[in-house]
């Protein structure tokens, strides 16, 4: 049932042109493609080790197109058992090769998943769909949640919380915490896991679960790839209905937008509630609500009713009636378009924050008062409300309040001239100093400059919790050192 990726005719093609690893060299400390006297074989392999070829620039990229750490070698695994064994052939032989890190249908943006001088292990060579029942499917991470979607979508199933981009990988967003306008309700995608197959940074592959080795289990949820690589995971599925009618409206400013927000959040009449703010044409900015409603064609959602008691502006509501599916992969046109005329490869120096819910509205009516379009470079700025108590993942940072935002700056680098993209990251850090003084974290798949001491301002009372998981579960550092947590 395993769907075939677009990715999968990119790595073919990029095996025609590489060379396959069979030994490490101790001494000139590199993977060789032939052995010799002082070579160490590396262990038989379901899938192929290559350090060459076009598959190693890409693994040295990522979304964000600003950091760029070129590895060693890439590890296509034919099976999670490639993944272990070279973690263990590397602990055994002590090879310092710069640590290992996954990659997949990734939205990281500043290096996160490179590694320097290390072996990148791409994920989406594993994307297989193992069972799906009444309640829950089986994966392995490289699936996508769009192929997860379609599988199934005909058993009128679907994961409770999707990213609005469908093109990202299941261990990925697991990885990190994995967030959409359905989280109010279900919690992030971390939140919807019964149960994970993981790989230590030991080389151990170990089943874990709420019940079973909980510790490991609630460690690896948004633990960034610091602590196991996650290999496959059983996703709980809700039913959904097939029809999904989507109510937009505008608003006059972000104070009036996030209230609203919150109150659906509370009353529960949507089943997705997301907000957005656009440019009014006069060099500032207006908000919009984006909430949208599940049904059965039989028994369409009452307008006067989910509209009811809402603050927008008169006349500026309107409402549009899609599948479930297209619902859900509305964003997929508009990323193929943004391929086809080249946006997709421009830097894209994106800020995330999670922002308290009761100062969000201030922070995000000053923060664009200081905000022109070209500092977005015509990206979107959104703004997800949820439930704090709906997240659970220890190892995920949130505000202390009862809602809390997540506020996304998804900066393009437009236009594309000498010194933007460094003053894009400047901004992204300055906003970052000045949510954290109002109990601000991060969603760490953004572009803000950080050192070793912001990674333990950002885990706060977590990060002895987190040193000690990283101490039993990869005592070496060798997993994802490309977060810059463990310099």
């Amino acid at each position: 049932m395993g769907g075939e990726l677009p990715r999968r005719g990119f790595i073919r093609a990029s095996l025609a042109t590489a060379t396959a690893i069979v030994a490490y060299d101790p001494i000139g400390r590199s993977w060789v493609s032939k052995c010799h006297a002082a070579a160490i074989p590396i262990p038989s392999l379901d899938g192929v080790l290559v350090d060459a070829g076009p598959l190693l620039a890409e693994a040295a990229d990522d979304f964000g197109h600003i950091v760029s750490h070129a590895p060693l070698a890439v590890l296509i695994p034919g099976s999670i058992h490639d993944i272990k064994k070279l973690i263990k052939f590397a602990g055994k032989h002590d090879l310092r090769v710069g640590g290992m890190s996954m990659i997949g249908n990734t939205h990281s943006t500043h290096g996160q998943s490179q590694v320097d001088a290390g072996v990148v292990i791409d994920m989406s060579a594993l994307c297989e769909i193992h069972e799906i029942q009444a309640h829950s499917v089986i994966v392995d991470a490289g699936v996508r949640w769009i192929d997860l979607l379609e599988a199934t979508l005909p058993l009128g199933k679907s994961p409770p919380t999707l990213t609005d981009l469908l093109e990202l990988s299941v261990g990925g967003t697991l990885s990190v915490g994995g967030i959409g306008g359905q989280a109010f309700r279900h919690g992030l995608q971390v939140d919807n896991i019964l149960e994970l197959e993981v790989i230590t940074g030991e080389g151990k592959l170990v089943t874990c679960s709420p019940s079973h080795k909980a510790d490991l289990f609630h460690a690896v949820r948004a633990g960034l790839g610091q602590l196991g690589i996650i290999v496959r995971a059983r996703v709980r599925l809700v039913h959904v209905p097939a029809m999904v009618r989507t109510y937009t409206a505008v608003y006059p400013d972000a104070a009036s937008l996030t209230a609203d927000q919150v109150a659906l959040v509370q009353d529960g009449r949507f089943d997705y509630i997301e907000g957005s703010a656009f440019p009014d044409g006069a060099g500032g900015w207006s908000f919009a609500l984006e909430a949208a409603k599940y049904f059965q064609p039989a028994a369409p959602p009452d307008d006067t009713a989910m509209l009811s008691g809402l603050s927008f502006l008169p006349g500026t509501e309107a409402s549009q009636d899609q599948s479930y599916f297209d619902f859900a992969n509305r964003l997929g046109p508009v990323v193929e378009f943004l391929k086809s005329i080249g946006a997709w490869g421009l830097p894209h120096p994106w800020l995330n924050l999670f922002l308290p819910g009761g100062q969000a509205a201030s922070f995000v009516q000053d923060t664009l008062a200081g905000t022109t379009v070209d500092d977005v470079g015509q990206g979107p700025i959104l703004l997800y409300p949820f439930s704090r108590a709906a997240a659970t993942a220890p190892f995920l940072p949130l505000p202390d309040d009862d809602v809390v935002f997540l506020f996304s700056m998804l900066r393009n680098s437009l236009p594309y001239i000498p010194g933007h993209l460094a003053a894009q990251l400047q901004m992204n850090r300055d906003l970052y100093d000045a949510a954290r003084a109002i109990g601000s974290t991060q969603y760490a798949i953004g572009s803000i400059p950080f050192d070793a001491s912001d990674w333990q301002d950002h885990f706060g009372a977590a990060w002895v919790d987190f040193v000690a998981a990283k101490d039993e579960h990869d005592p070496d550092r060798v997993l994802t050192p490309g977060q810059g947590i463990f310099p």
